[in-house]
């Protein structure tokens, strides 16, 4: 992170605007619209297939990328086109709720076929100068991070984000536990609840995730629109939260979350991995309620009810440097690694 010791001077006179760099002359490039998410699927699923990723991007969650208030995709996103058939992409996300740090991630790839040094370095400077221009364009006295996350599998991409300035910041993992094998019983305190997810509860569990990341490496809270967003694979039955029933709660404020699991259903990875699963998305406790294994009664939870379902594996990715200690207690309850990626800045 960068140094704050000293207050910072706003983004725009931290930040240089580049201009944007030119693009490879071999492909026809255009910004992209949800009219293009048919293409953008079909072009994500031959360089996951190609590069043997362990997902695949479902149809509805290409459509999500262009979802949302704060997105300009006509100036943030460009599409590579040969003839007339999508080949490569580049988007650049500055999402809302900045509260200690400014982020705008980006993201690229190239159809296998077409996939050369320089076309995939062209796009990783464009969407680098587009997001440079996009902090340059805050006022903001936060630090400011451009992030890009990458699988493991995909080396040679490393070295291209280096040569345009870009550095290993954070690991992650993604781990998955056989649900054939005995799930513990966690006992709560009487007070504490598991409820299954519900609507009344939603706004709660956001704010309760705002509080359990609050002191989590680069999280930023979320604001409602962000965090009902992208949505297309969450899986209502899955997720819970515990509620503290000790806390009174009126018709004019929802109860208390102490700690919460928000999980997903991605039916098109199971054919890659080869079994069912259910994916946690994010399972969080408030600050004040930890040490009370919410957490672990939540996973123990959430393992049950996908074993009542027929689900055969629960998975999730952590951070590895995660400081609550999840990394730990996850693999104390028999999730083992299955992949890993990292995730590439720069700081500002």
């Amino acid at each position: 992170m960068p140094d704050t010791s000293t207050p910072l001077q706003p983004l725009s006179a931290r930040v240089t605007r580049p201009e944007l760099p030119e693009l490879s002359e071999h492909l026809t490039w255009l910004p992209l619209t949800l009219s293009d998410a048919t293409d953008l699927h079909a072009l994500l699923s031959v360089i996951e297939e190609h590069d043997r990723v362990p997902y695949r991007t479902s149809l509805m969650e290409t459509e999500e990328l262009f979802d949302g208030s704060w997105k300009d995709t006509i100036r943030d996103t460009i599409g590579g086109f040969s003839g007339g058939r999508l080949v490569a992409y580049g988007t650049v996300e500055h999402p809302p709720g900045a509260d200690s740090i400014e982020r705008v991630f980006v993201n690229f790839g190239v159809h296998p076929e077409h996939r050369d040094r320089d076309v995939e370095a062209n796009i990783i400077a464009w969407t680098t100068a587009r997001a440079q221009q996009k902090l340059h364009e805050l006022t903001s006295t936060l630090p400011g991070r451009i992030a890009c996350y990458i699988q493991d599998n995909a080396p040679w991409q490393w070295p291209l984000l280096e040569a345009s300035g870009y550095e290993v910041r954070r690991y992650y993992k993604t781990l998955h536990r056989d649900l054939t094998a005995e799930i513990p019983h966690v006992d709560l305190a009487p007070h504490l609840t598991v409820m299954p997810w519900s609507a009344n509860l939603d706004d709660a569990i956001r704010q309760a995730h705002n509080d359990a990341f609050r002191d989590h490496w680069g999280s930023q809270p979320q604001t409602l629109e962000a965090w009902e967003h992208g949505r297309s694979q969450f899986w209502a039955p899955w997720s819970c939260a515990v509620v503290d029933t000790s806390q009174a709660s009126t018709n004019s404020e929802p109860p208390v979350v102490a700690g919460y699991a928000m999980c997903g259903r991605y039916e098109e990875d199971w054919a890659v991995s080869g079994h069912s699963s259910g994916y946690i998305e994010t399972l969080g406790v408030r600050r004040d309620y930890r040490g009370q294994r919410i957490a672990s009664a939540l996973l123990s939870h959430v393992m049950l009810v996908l074993r009542e379902q027929g689900i055969e594996f629960a998975e999730l990715d952590v951070d590895s440097m995660n400081p609550s200690g999840a990394f730990g207690m996850y693999t104390q309850l028999g999730f083992v690694e299955t992949s890993s990626s990292r995730m590439f800045s720069q700081e500002f």
